[in-house]
C-alpha cells in the first residue's frame, strides 16, 4: 500500500535530510509538486488520475499565475493560435439546436465524477458562473451575464449573413475558449468533451435563438 504524505512534510524531510537546499529552484518546486499530487490522488470509477495532467496551455497558464505574471503577449496568441486549430465545426453547417434543451444542459451540473458511468450525458454548469435566463435567480458571478446575449449582439436572425460572425465566435468559444483568450477560466466545454456537439448546438440556441426566453423578454 502506498503512503501518502503531505507537501509540506515531504519537503521539510527533503530539507532536513540534506538532499537539497534550502533554497529550491523553480523547477525543482514543479517536480516536486508533481510528484506528491500523483501519489496524493488515485483513480476511482470515470475519475482518473490522468486528469492531474496539464497539456502545455494549462501548463504555461499556471506557471504565469505562480509567478503572478501575465503572459507575453507572443506566447498568449501563440496558446491562442494553437487552441483555435483545436475547434470543431459543425459538421452539417447548422450551429443552433433547440433552446429549451440547451435551458436544461444549462442548469444541470451532473457528470465527470467518479459516481457517474462512462458515457453518461453531461450538464454544462453554465449556471455556476453566468446568468442566462432571468427566472433563474440561483448563478454564479465568475463569468459574466449572458441575459439577452443575441440581442445584445444585434442577432434577429442566427441564420442570416448578418449573424455569422457572432455566431461562429459564440460556437467556438464554447469548444474551446482559450482560442479566444490565453489563460481563460472557462472550462474547453467540446474539446476537452464536457459536452458534445449537440448539446452545444442546443445551448447556442439557448443563448442565440430570438425565441429563447435568455432573448425574448
Amino acid at each position: 500500500m502506498k503512503k501518502y504524505i503531505p507537501l509540506t512534510l515531504a519537503v521539510s524531510a527533503l530539507l532536513l535530510s540534506g538532499c537539497m537546499s534550502t533554497t529550491i529552484s523553480s523547477a525543482d518546486a514543479d517536480k516536486l509538486t508533481a510528484k506528491v499530487v500523483q501519489t496524493s490522488f488515485k483513480s476511482k470509477g470515470i475519475a482518473t488520475v490522468d486528469r492531474l495532467q496539464q497539456d502545455e496551455a494549462n501548463r504555461l497558464c499556471s506557471a504565469a499565475d505562480v509567478a503572478g505574471q501575465p503572459l507575453n503577449a507572443d506566447m498568449a496568441q501563440a496558446i491562442q493560435d494553437a487552441q483555435m486549430k483545436t475547434i470543431q465545426w459543425p459538421a452539417d453547417g447548422k450551429y443552433l439546436g433547440d433552446w429549451a434543451k440547451g435551458e436544461k444542459i444549462a442548469a444541470s451540473g451532473k457528470g465527470l465524477t467518479w459516481a457517474d458511468k462512462a458515457g453518461s450525458t453531461n450538464g454544462g454548469n453554465c449556471y455556476n458562473c453566468h446568468q442566462i435566463d432571468k427566472a433563474q435567480v440561483s448563478y454564479g458571478n465568475l463569468g459574466p451575464s449572458l441575459y439577452n446575449y443575441g440581442k445584445l449582439r444585434g442577432v434577429s436572425d442566427p441564420a442570416g449573413a448578418e449573424s455569422k460572425a457572432i455566431v461562429e465566435y459564440t460556437w467556438g468559444k464554447l469548444w474551446n475558449a482559450r482560442a479566444y483568450s490565453a489563460c481563460t477560466n472557462m472550462p474547453r466545454v467540446g474539446h476537452n468533451g464536457i459536452l458534445d456537439a449537440e448539446q452545444i448546438k442546443h445551448v447556442m440556441a439557448l443563448l442565440l435563438d430570438p425565441q429563447s426566453p435568455v432573448n425574448a423578454n
